[in-house]
């Protein structure tokens, strides 16, 4: 590893324990957009901040080339009952740096953090780079990357930083959520009613438990189709005029989100609402220069179903940062210390290998 390298692998783990100890719940990101500031005011790299969102280009950034977008976010959700340490503490115990979104996704918007700034004064690349540090992504709110993506150049590829042990996810899921109205006629408990809406639930609840959409993508598997909340009734001796469903679709890259939504209004037996169609899957060819550059280093590719900032782009874009999605949101968050090396170390690698 370079001087160069191992100065910015420091002092990248430094500003994740920064980033930690300055809450940064989604939508209340103002301190940690203040840290990395100051990281990019050490570097003498002009940035932009828009909202809590933070971005800047490459030194030699030129209009004629492509851009590459690296991303991820600061903010965190709320840390959960079961922590045992505090959240907001940034320790390291036997080489866990533990804290709240130091797996998700401090150790990836860091390690992009280094990379970007490694390259940044470099005169020779084919291509630009522009790195955004992203707001409200945990929460898909308005003032996040997408409220960011009208300021920059047309992307033509980008990398997301999520956990994903430095493997390449080639794509994901996207996600619809519905709500479903399952209908009936309101009476008194004491009187007979052969369309009580209680009971309608069942058929309904057994038809979406045995829905299968027809297309199956090679790497992301089925579209998963999940009943997660149910609310009806608010009195014993009154059987309600409708029994309220919450669905959680997860898209495979063979649909659209409207597809969805269309598909499953038209034969649901009841009625169904999509709070929003704008989430949908993301993926990249396994040719593409950026999947081969991971693969060269030894690194294997797979579809991963959990949603990210992915979402908000059109472009071909890469899932892939250190850490263990399934660590995310867990109580006593923690990243290994080697796993940031390591993905600094491979986020250059891969860039210094790939053409676009």
């Amino acid at each position: 590893m370079s001087t160069i390298k191992e100065l910015l692998t420091t002092e990248a783990i430094e500003l994740l324990k920064e980033l930690i100890i300055s809450p940064s719940l989604s939508k209340q990101e103002t301190e940690t957009a203040l840290k990395i500031e100051a990281w990019f005011k050490k570097y003498n790299i002009p940035f932009k901040r828009q909202q809590n969102n933070v971005y800047a280009f490459n030194k030699h950034f030129d209009a004629n080339k492509p851009t590459l977008l690296l991303n991820s976010h600061h903010d965190t959700v709320k840390p959960n009952a079961a922590y045992t340490k505090d959240p907001f503490n940034a320790h390291i115990e036997n080489d866990k740096l533990y804290g709240l979104g130091s797996n998700d996704a401090g150790g990836c918007l860091v390690s992009l953090i280094a990379t970007f700034t490694y390259f940044y004064p470099s005169e020779d690349l084919n291509h630009n780079i522009v790195l955004v540090a992203s707001a409200e992504e945990e929460t898909s709110g308005p003032n996040g990357l997408n409220s960011v993506l009208p300021n920059l150049p047309p992307i033509a590829v980008a990398i997301v930083g999520e956990p994903t042990l430095m493997q390449l996810a080639i794509a994901e899921k996207g996600l619809v959520v519905f709500d479903a109205e399952v209908s009936g006629t309101p009476s008194h408990a004491a009187h007979p009613n052969t369309d009580n809406s209680i009971y309608n639930t069942i058929a309904a609840l057994k038809w979406f438990q045995e829905y299968r959409f027809e297309k199956v993508s090679e790497v992301l598997g089925e579209v998963k189709l999940t009943v997660t909340q149910i609310k009806g009734g608010s009195q014993h001796n009154v059987v309600p005029a409708k029994v309220d469903l919450v669905i959680d679709v997860r898209v495979n890259d063979c649909y659209s989100n409207r597809e969805i939504a269309t598909l499953l209004q038209k034969e649901a037996p009841c009625a169904l609402t999509p709070r929003s169609l704008r989430l949908n899957s993301s993926s990249i060819a396994k040719e593409h220069s950026l999947v081969q550059s991971g693969i060269a280093l030894g690194r294997a590719t797979y579809g991963s179903p959990t949603l990210s900032d992915q979402a908000a782009l059109s472009c071909p874009s890469l899932k892939l940062g250190p850490g263990d999605s399934t660590r995310s949101h867990s109580a006593d968050e923690y990243i290994y210390v080697y796993e940031i090396e390591e993905g600094i170390d491979l986020y250059i690698k891969i860039l210094e290998g790939f053409i676009l």
